[in-house]
């Protein structure tokens, strides 16, 4: 399985690190894109290195989305490749999962009305105007779309994610 992550400067760092972390303990071969090619780093100064530029990125090479929270995706949203990436997921009704401001990215797509989802409280409002149904939930599960609210729910995010891709968790 091939998974993609896509963030930039300002993540939240145990929204990217953690599930990085798992998902490669899994034999997940996961690749890192942000809007350049590079070190990105996280709001408490976690880094990483973006191996792809989104520009770069061929998203029918991947089986699954991750969009870890924090600030990025709300930059994110305003770069149309990473919106067509975001889009091209929930098209294909492949694997995503968003966790904490991860789901703004998905918002930009226009393809969130009639799903169900979580995100962090501040976020609650925009997905709810963008026809979501909001749940206050650890994780939530609509299909293939995997979201969740805080770093605290990295557990029960991670084992949606196992569960929907077939993962042992």
């Amino acid at each position: 399985m091939r998974a993609l992550i896509v963030s930039s400067d300002r993540f939240e760092d145990s929204e990217l690190s953690e599930p990085l972390q798992q998902l490669q303990a899994k034999g997940v071969e996961v690749d890192i894109a942000a809007p350049q090619q590079g070190p990105i780093t996280g709001k408490h100064g976690h880094r990483v290195s973006a191996g792809l530029a989104l520009s770069a990125v061929r998203a029918e090479d991947y089986e699954l989305l991750l969009l870890p929270g924090g600030e990025a995706p709300a930059s994110l949203r305003k770069i149309p490749e990473a919106v067509a990436i975001a889009r091209h997921f929930l098209q294909a009704d492949k694997p995503v999962a968003a966790i904490c401001h991860g789901p703004q990215l998905l918002i930009a797509t226009g393809l969130m009305a009639g799903r169900t989802a979580t995100c962090y409280r501040a976020v609650r409002q925009e997905l709810e105007a963008a026809g979501a149904n909001y749940l206050d939930r650890e994780a939530v599960v609509d299909g293939n779309l995997v979201t969740s609210r805080q770093p605290a729910d990295i557990p029960a995010f991670m084992r949606a994610i196992f569960r929907i891709t077939r993962l042992s968790g």
